[in-house]
């Protein structure tokens, strides 16, 4: 990413935010097959993961996964309710999932949310792309989010092997 700021890994996790483009990238390595972790990016799990303690709590998700299919989701941030929207613009199970990311109630045009699972030795690296962001400060919120729900989502699939 051009004139990105890298952040120290977090939990394994690198998330890097340029505010010149609204794009955050966040990757990370987990051990387990492309089809486990799909599911965990496109269901109700996401609530297990979507959070960031004392920033934000995912408490409800729901989603048509499919091409064109809506997804929503509901919870607390910054001690206020929040709801997200989207539309899921690409579904390659399970390699690939695209979709749109609205914050209800926001002036800002929709954000594209990307995450592409790639299976190697040992487990999956997933890059997630969030580009579309409206400005500095909601790229490095976004960005922390990331790699805290990254990393919490890693902490999920490690204990399924214990």
């Amino acid at each position: 990413m051009t004139d990105a700021q890298t952040r120290a890994p977090h939990g394994g996790v690198t998330a890097t935010t340029d505010p010149t483009t609204g794009e955050v990238e966040a990757s990370a390595l987990f051990g387990t097959t492309p089809e486990r972790l799909f599911r965990a990016i496109t269901t109700k799990e996401i609530c297990t993961w979507w959070v960031r303690p004392g920033v934000f709590n995912t408490e409800d998700w729901s989603g048509d996964v499919r091409e064109g299919g809506r997804w929503a989701a509901a919870g607390i941030g910054g001690g206020q309710p929040y709801q997200l929207e989207g539309e899921f613009v690409t579904v390659e199970d399970p390699r690939r999932l695209a979709q749109t990311w609205t914050p209800v109630g926001a002036p800002f045009e929709p954000a594209l949310l990307t995450y592409d699972l790639t299976p190697q030795p040992g487990g999956v690296h997933l890059t997630l792309r969030h580009s579309g962001l409206p400005n500095a400060d909601v790229c490095e919120k976004t960005r922390a989010g990331w790699e805290t729900s990254l990393a919490r989502l890693q902490e999920i699939i490690a204990a399924e092997k214990e």
